[in-house]
């Protein structure tokens, strides 16, 4: 198939640039499982943004958010980037209301959005569709996205390869020609050819045994990314979400992993230990409300300190209803598990969330490859430095897709003569047979995500980074033996970006000889301004 864009990922970010990008040629979307399988569909609490900054009687306006966006960062964001996301923060919600994306009015005003705070935020400027506000936005889109009359939307589609003049051996500039993908239906392995590719693929939680993400975050474009040559930039810096429901009781991690919105720290929520204390304040004057980075790490400490399972968040000072009106989804969920979390304090632990790191982009979403972008979490644009301030997240996606957007305009649009290309060659299976035994497969999978969760979580040493750098060798080598004696099929090809993802987190995090952010190493447990720069990763 022939397009003049193609997108891989179907959230925020793909969909944003996908919708504008159909005003100037064809647009083909890719994504694995159903459209609505997205980190953005998950995302509870909002999108934080400055709206009407001169109008706003609280003081709020974009120096501000700005400053709290460089605060969490931990002196590793890039000002510039920063400065120019947050300043379309107003523009975002309007086209995103223009779409059909309804938020929370003010109950006594009708002209006014409800607007939440969260960790990090001096201000309350985050936007929200009660607590499902992620669902809201890609629910929105993805109707808006079908009905387009030049925007092919096909699902069940697992991009394998990015497909470079490099890869094919041509002595030019490297440029991107297209994509090998699997059609997870029929298990045939197709090639969409494009000039200008957008991987919008989301980050990659299943690298951890315990995570928020949907099963889909398998880092595959990070992996397709770092595959084509692009450079890697700062995957130590993968961001624990505090509060995430703990019950043991619950079989597999399923339940364990349900995430409790930060948001509702932000209407008054306090982590407290089993004895009742706020413990959070002995790490932090903020409590429950310092950037995520500390309050993860003041539970890790706490949980080891007392050799508890858990530690909880406690509403019941809230008034009657006010979770079930707020936080409905929430609310039910946790009565759906037993908990009536207007009676009794919520057992939470950490979870890998986000991915702050990725590839190497600048503002406007451009890789190190020609006509190759990445917005969204896939990508490493500098505005969240080493910790992201909660809800920056659908904001980014947002405006750096708009952005990509304009500089693919700017720079190769459709319109102009494309280079002669070299013909991609079919997709050849060989000798490969398909697999007999899935619980090589299975099993592969799970002492990845368990040796990350054990030694290259919340807390590191150098020596648990080189345990896991040793080990996640040899796995490397099983997956790649997986990968060329086996048809290919979706649990070989996320393994593959699994492993690839894995060994780029920790190498990075082997590099970084300093504590600062997500990172925390007991070996340096000082920030060190040497290592006030970028970690950067380039396979040759």
């Amino acid at each position: 198939m022939q397009s003049d864009f193609l997108v891989i990922g179907s959230g925020i970010a793909g969909l944003s640039f996908a919708l504008r990008a159909a005003e100037h040629g064809t647009v083909v979307i890719l994504t694995k499982g159903e459209a609505i399988d997205s980190n953005t569909a998950w995302a509870q609490g909002g999108i934080s943004a400055v709206l009407n900054p001169p109008l706003r009687s609280d003081g709020d306006n974009y120096e501000t958010h700005i400053k709290d966006t460089i605060d969490a960062g931990a002196g590793l964001c890039d000002e510039g980037v920063v400065r120019a996301i947050i300043e379309e923060g107003d523009e975002t919600i309007k086209e995103l209301v223009s779409l059909g994306v309804v938020f929370d009015k003010e109950p006594d005003d009708d002209d006014r959005f409800a607007l939440g705070n969260e960790g990090g935020h001096s201000k309350r400027r985050v936007l929200h569709s009660k607590d499902t506000t992620g669902h809201a936005i890609a629910s929105a889109l993805i109707q808006k996205a079908k009905e387009h009359p030049n925007i092919t939307f096909l699902e069940h589609r697992f991009a394998i390869d990015i497909i470079t003049t490099g890869k094919l051996g041509v002595v030019t500039e490297d440029r991107v020609l297209g994509a090998y993908v699997l059609d997870e239906q029929s298990d045939e392995v197709e090639i969409f050819h494009s000039d200008r590719i957008v991987l919008a693929t989301g980050g990659c939680g299943k690298v951890y045994l315990y995570t928020t993400n949907p099963d889909s975050s398998t880092g595959d474009g990070l992996a397709m990314a770092w595959r084509a040559g692009a450079t890697i930039s700062n995957m130590e810096f993968v961001q624990f979400h505090p509060t995430c429901f703990y019950n043991p009781a619950a079989r597999g991690a399923k339940a364990r992993s349900f995430l409790v919105s930060e948001a509702v720290r932000g209407e008054g929520g306090k982590l407290i230990n089993a004895k009742g204390e706020e413990f959070t304040l002995d790490h932090d004057p903020r409590g429950s409300l310092a950037p995520r980075d500390i309050v993860a790490r003041a539970i890790d400490h706490e949980i080891k300190k007392t050799g508890a399972s858990c530690v909880y968040l406690d509403v019941t000072h809230k008034p009657k209803g006010f979770m079930k009106e707020r936080f409905p989804n929430i609310y039910r969920t946790l009565l759906g598990f037993g908990l009536d979390c207007e009676k009794e304090p919520i057992p939470v632990v950490p979870a890998a969330h986000y991915q702050c790191g990725g590839v190497n982009t600048d503002a406007n979403g451009k890789t190190t490859i020609r006509g190759l972008f990445a917005v969204g979490e896939v990508a490493c644009t500098g505005l969240h430095g080493a910790n992201r301030l909660a809800s920056n997240s659908l904001l980014e996606g947002n405006v750096v897709a708009r952005r990509a957007l304009d500089a693919m305009m700017k720079s190769y649009p459709p319109s102009s003569p494309s280079p002669s290309s070299p013909k991609i060659p079919e997709w050849h299976i060989g000798d490969a047979t398909r697999i007999d035994e899935q619980v090589l497969i299975s099993h592969n999978w799970d002492e990845i995500r368990r040796l990350m969760w054990n030694y290259v979580s919340i807390v590191r040493t150098d020596n648990r980074l080189l345990r896991a750098a040793h080990r996640l060798r040899n796995l490397r080598k099983e997956v790649r033996e997986f990968y060329w004696g086996f048809k290919v099929n979706s649990d070989i090809l996320e393994l593959r970006n699994l492993v690839t993802v894995a060994a780029l987190v920790v190498d990075c995090a082997i590099r970084r000889k300093e504590s600062r952010g997500i990172h925390y190493t007991l070996d340096y447990p000082e920030r060190d301004e040497k290592y006030c720069k970028d970690t950067e990763l380039r396979r040759f």
